[in-house]
C-alpha cells in the first residue's frame, strides 16, 4: 500500500468514528465535490427552481413518485447531524440516520461499490462544501401499500443488494478498472440501463441491455454491434459524454442529458476515457428481433412538395404528418431532415432517436423538448401546441421517412407520456399486492396443514 492510500485509509478510519462536525482540508473537500459530481447527486436532489441539494424533486417510478430529500448540511431538515458512519450507511446500505430504509430510487445499490476513502471525501464535501438549506421539501413521498412500509425493503435488500465495495480485476488494466469502478458505482449506469425484474431488482443477466426510466428509454449500451453500442468508437463515447454532437448518433435528451450536464461532462478526460473503455467491453446482450443498428436507418428525403400549396384542413387533428413537419420542424431540421452542418441541429436520418424500436424518446422529445444545463436548449417543447393525435401523426411520419419504419407511435402512448407523473406503471403495485395475498394464502395453508397433522399425530 502506497503512502497516499495509507493516508486516505487513516483519514477514513478517523472520520468514521468522529462526530458530525470535523475539519477537512480543501483538497479533501474538492475531491469529494468531484466524486459527488460523478454521482450526479445534484440532478435528483434539486427541484426545478429550488436550491441545490435541498430536495423536493418528484422522481417517476413504477410505484409512484418518489420525492428526493434535503441532503444539505442543515441540522434541522438535512443531513447535518449525520456522522460519517451514518452517511456511509446511506450510500452503501440505503439506511437513513434513524435506521429507516431508503427507497432504491436513491441508487445506493450502485453507490455501495464506492470505497471508504471516497465516501469519506464525499462526506467532507457535503458537510463543508455545500451550503445548508434549513427547509424541508414541501412534498413527501407517499407510495401505495405495501410500498409505504419501508421496513419491507429489508427483505428486498437481503435478497437483491450486494453492499461489497468494488474489487479491482487483477487481469484488467488500471484504466479498465477505473472505468468499471465509476460505471458500476458513482455513475450508476446499471441503474437506468439495466432492465428490472418483477420485484424491481436489476436483471444482472441482461445488464446494461436497455430499460425504461420514468417514461424514457435508456438504450442497450452493451458491446453488441446491432443491439448496443458496439459500433461506437471509444472517442465517440467520450465526445457524447462531454455533451458534444456525435454525427449520426442523436443528441442526448431527458435523464441522459441531465447526467451529462450535471455530471459526466465535468469529469476529467481520463475518467471519461476509462468509462468508455469499460463500457465497450461489457458482454454483448443481443435482441434477436433487431436486424440493424439504431443509427443505420433512413435517408435524406421528404414529401413536402405534396403538401405545400395545399390548404390546411379546418380541423387541425386532420393534418398529415408531412404538413405538421413542414409547419413545425422543417425550419430547423431542414426540408429533407438533413439538419445543419456539424450536427448542431441534428439530421433525422441515421439518427438513433428514430432508430430504436422503443419510440418513447422520440415522443418525449417532441412533447417536452431537450433541456440542457449551462448550454443552449435548441429543441423546444410542443406539448402546449400539438394534440396527442398531431404528435402521433408527426412521429409516425418521421419514423417512416427518416427512421425505423417498423417502429410505431400510438395516441395512447403520447397521452401517457404527456404528463410525466403518469408515466409509471401502476400494474406493478397490483402484481406485488397479488403476490402478497397469494403468499399469505400459502402460509395460512401451510399452518393449517401442520395443525391438522399435529392433531392426527
Amino acid at each position: 500500500m502506497n503512502k497516499t492510500m495509507m493516508k486516505s485509509s487513516w483519514l477514513a478510519a478517523v472520520l468514521l468514528a468522529a462526530a458530525p462536525a470535523f475539519a477537512a482540508d480543501s483538497n479533501e473537500i474538492e475531491r469529494g465535490r468531484y466524486l459527488a459530481t460523478a454521482g450526479d447527486c445534484i440532478a435528483c436532489h434539486t427541484a426545478a427552481g429550488g436550491k441545490e441539494m435541498a430536495g423536493g424533486l418528484a422522481l417517476a417510478s413504477p410505484l409512484g413518485p418518489i420525492v428526493s430529500t434535503n441532503i444539505t448540511p442543515s441540522k434541522t431538515h438535512g443531513i447535518g447531524n449525520y456522522s460519517l458512519e451514518q452517511f456511509s450507511d446511506a450510500l452503501r446500505h440505503g439506511k437513513r440516520a434513524d435506521g429507516a430504509n431508503l427507497y432504491p430510487a436513491m441508487p445506493y445499490t450502485a453507490y455501495a461499490k464506492t470505497t471508504d476513502e471516497d465516501i469519506a471525501a464525499m462526506y467532507a464535501y457535503f458537510m463543508q462544501g455545500v451550503p445548508a438549506v434549513d427547509a424541508a421539501p414541501a412534498q413527501q413521498t407517499d407510495l401505495p401499500f405495501p410500498f409505504s412500509i419501508r421496513a419491507s425493503l429489508s427483505v428486498w435488500n437481503a435478497l437483491f443488494h450486494d453492499a461489497t465495495p468494488y474489487q479491482p480485476v487483477a487481469s484488467q488494466t488500471p484504466e479498465w478498472n477505473r472505468g468499471a469502478y465509476l460505471s458500476q458505482g458513482l455513475a450508476h449506469c446499471t441503474t437506468c440501463h439495466t432492465p428490472r425484474t418483477t420485484l424491481m431488482a436489476e436483471d444482472n443477466l441482461r445488464a446494461l441491455s436497455g430499460a425504461e426510466v420514468g417514461g424514457w428509454y435508456a438504450p442497450n449500451i452493451t458491446s453488441d454491434a446491432v443491439s448496443g453500442i458496439g459500433g461506437w468508437s471509444v472517442q465517440e463515447l467520450v465526445t457524447y459524454m462531454q455533451g458534444q454532437p456525435v454525427p449520426g448518433k442523436g443528441p442526448a435528451a431527458g435523464p441522459m442529458a441531465e447526467a451529462i450536464d450535471h455530471s459526466l461532462k465535468h469529469l476529467t478526460a481520463q475518467d471519461l476515457q476509462a468509462i468508455a473503455v469499460y463500457i465497450k467491453s461489457v458482454p454483448a446482450v443481443t435482441d434477436a428481433k433487431l436486424k440493424q443498428s439504431a443509427d443505420s436507418f433512413g435517408q435524406q428525403t421528404d414529401a413536402l412538395e405534396t403538401v405545400r400549396g395545399t390548404a390546411w384542413p379546418k380541423e387541425h387533428d386532420a393534418l398529415t404528418g408531412a404538413q405538421i413537419y413542414d409547419g413545425y420542424c422543417a425550419s430547423c431540421h431542414q426540408v429533407q431532415g438533413q439538419g445543419t452542418e456539424g450536427d448542431g441541429l441534428p439530421a433525422l436520418f441515421k439518427n438513433t432517436s428514430l432508430g430504436h424500436s422503443n419510440t418513447n424518446n422520440l415522443v418525449q422529445v417532441v412533447l417536452h423538448g431537450i433541456h440542457r444545463v449551462g448550454v443552449d436548449s435548441v429543441m423546444p417543447a410542443f406539448a402546449h401546441e400539438l394534440s396527442d393525435k398531431q404528435i402521433t401523426s408527426l412521429s409516425n411520419y418521421m419514423l417512416t421517412s427518416y427512421g425505423n419504419s417498423q417502429a410505431k407511435v400510438t395516441e395512447a402512448q403520447v397521452a401517457k407520456l404527456r404528463d410525466p407523473a403518469t408515466s409509471s406503471d401502476s400494474g406493478l403495485v397490483t402484481l406485488v399486492r397479488t403476490g402478497m395475498v397469494l403468499g399469505a394464502l400459502v402460509v395460512l395453508s401451510l399452518i393449517s396443514w401442520l395443525l391438522v397433522r399435529r392433531r392426527k399425530g
